[in-house]
């Protein structure tokens, strides 16, 4: 039998090549196709064909089988005596659809071979898949003289296959299922597969998360975490900024997982690739609770530090106007007692006037008992915009009740300071409320509070600027003495003023300035340094 393909036919060895068929083959020869085509005999093609380990069949123009070897039988069941004469619709399970034989004959009829699958019947009626090749045999003008057949039993990879598309799919629907955003990467930071939820948390923020996830995930650990080494990490919360949904706050899991290598290059020496399958459990909601019920504790502590300032500022402004009388009582006691021997009668005064004087120095001493002492905290490491936002959150109805437009531009990655966290929060506080009293006090129609934080040269900046009437330049230093305040009460200016802020920089080595500008509005800068 031959076949062609557009080439010269097949041409069959005789009896008297065989030998120079051996030697040939022992022997390099740069002979060409036609020539080596010529060393082959009929029995080599048969031989060949019969004990190919593909179901091979020829039949004729109308299908019917004339020729099948021995693995047609190991898949179909069928001896050569069963088929032979019978048309190849024998094997059909009749599930096939019709289309599936239309584009077949037509393809065949363009001269043009198929391939593709057919549901088959064993000689037992069991079914079967099978991955089927029909090519037309062309004579040597072209024409079709036969058809062949070859096929073999893709049962087995057909439910392989389908098992793992199946458990495919339900680990996709697990995994989208599932409350947390879930993100497989590989090392290089390549997302593999990722969730519903997690495509939705990417949404919401307007980019894509993943590398400020591992950015802060390699913060909060100190650098332990990293895609490309193997890790595990639990209970990590990292909070992300957004502009449209504000602080997201999130719990993360995360672990390495080896998977093999499927390159080409890899076959015969397999390789394990890393991956980290990182979870992200949102916890927002519970952060928020927490975060109320802590700003309620942080409204008492602000407040009680205040009292504290304010009462022990109180106490040593009435030792001061005390300690004036006190002085001027012991120098007349001193003057009296030099003249007591020119003059008797100043002595019932003297014994009257050191009477007062052992009271008023002992309740300066009363007064210098009762001045509250202030809480001696340990300095920390300190986040600026984590202040700012809580003192915010607690003036928020404040500022809402003004009608006041606030607008905050944060520094995303604004380094520590290293000073007293309380101390510091109870100085946003008073600012902010200060701007809030003033534009309250006034008559303006446009409230609008701005602050910036951000790192100027070794130093952490805030900035807070007010829409308010501004504070006169001849009193920019004098409102940061005692009792000094802007804010009249009947005829006199009493309050703290700016007196706490002042200490609290001046605590720190910070700087803090104000300029009320020639237009309307204040602007306080306060700059506190890095270092201790």
């Amino acid at each position: 039998m031959s076949e062609r393909t557009g080439s010269q036919p097949i041409k069959l060895g005789s009896k008297s090549q065989k030998k120079a068929n051996k030697s040939a083959a022992l022997t390099p020869t740069h002979k060409g196709k036609a020539d080596v085509e010529g060393l082959l005999s009929d029995e080599i093609f048969f031989n060949a064909v019969e004990n190919c380990p593909v179901a091979i069949s020829i039949t004729d123009l109308h299908a019917n089988i004339l020729y099948t070897n021995r693995a047609f039988t190991q898949v179909t069941a069928y001896e050569k005596e069963d088929v032979i004469g019978q048309n190849e619709a024998i094997l059909s399970d009749q599930t096939t659809p019709a289309l599936v034989y239309e584009t077949l004959w037509g393809r065949l009829s363009q001269k043009e071979p198929w391939v593709g699958m057919l549901v088959n019947r064993r000689k037992d009626s069991s079914p079967y898949l099978a991955e089927l090749t029909v090519a037309p045999v062309l004579d040597g003008n072209g024409e079709i003289t036969n058809y062949l057949g070859m096929h073999r039993d893709v049962t087995d990879v057909h439910r392989l296959q389908n098992q793992v598309s199946n458990q495919k799919s339900m680990i996709e629907a697990v995994v989208d299922a599932s409350p947390s955003a879930t993100v497989l990467v590989d090392k290089d930071g390549k997302i593999i597969l990722d969730n519903l939820k997690y495509k939705a948390l990417a949404s919401d923020l307007g980019s894509e998360p993943l590398p400020e996830f591992v950015r802060m995930l390699k913060s909060r650990t100190h650098g332990r975490f990293s895609l490309d080494k193997k890790v595990n990490i639990e209970d990590v919360e990292v909070c992300l900024e957004s502009t449209r949904f504000g602080q997201r706050w999130f719990s993360c899991f995360g672990t390495s997982i080896s998977i093999g290598n499927d390159l080409i290059d890899h076959f015969f020496k397999p390789s394990m690739d890393r991956y980290t399958l990182l979870v992200l459990n949102e916890i927002t909601e519970v952060r928020r609770k927490q975060d109320e019920s802590r700003l309620r504790s942080l409204k008492e502590l602000i407040a009680e530090e205040e009292f504290i300032h304010v009462m022990g500022e109180t106490y040593n402004g009435a030792i001061h106007q005390l300690e004036q009388p006190v002085n001027l009582m012991s120098a007349a006691v001193s003057m009296l007692e030099k003249r007591r021997d020119e003059n008797s009668q100043n002595g019932p005064v003297l014994d009257a006037m050191k009477t007062a004087l052992d009271l008023g120095q002992k309740a300066l001493g009363d007064l210098a008992d009762m001045v509250p002492a202030r809480r001696n905290l340990p300095k920390r490491a300190v986040n600026i915009n984590q202040l700012i936002r809580e003192v915010v959150s607690i003036c928020s109805d404040q500022m809402s009740s003004a009608g006041i437009d606030f607008h905050w531009y944060p520094e995303k990655h604004l380094p520590s300071i290293y000073g007293y966290e309380t101390q510091i929060r109870s100085m946003l506080k008073q600012l902010i409320e200060n701007a809030i009293e003033a534009m309250n006090a006034s008559d303006i129609e446009e409230r609008s509070l701005e602050i910036v934080s951000k790192k100027i040269s070794g130093f952490v900046s805030v900035e807070i600027r007010d829409s308010g009437p501004g504070i006169p330049e001849e009193l920019e230093l004098k409102v940061f003495e005692p009792f000094f305040s802007t804010k009249y009460h009947g005829n006199s200016c009493q309050g703290m003023g700016l007196t706490m802020v002042q200490d609290i920089v001046n605590e720190h080595a910070g700087l803090i300035a104000i300029n009320g500008g020639e237009n309307r509005g204040c602007l306080v800068s306060v700059q506190l340094p890095l270092k201790s």
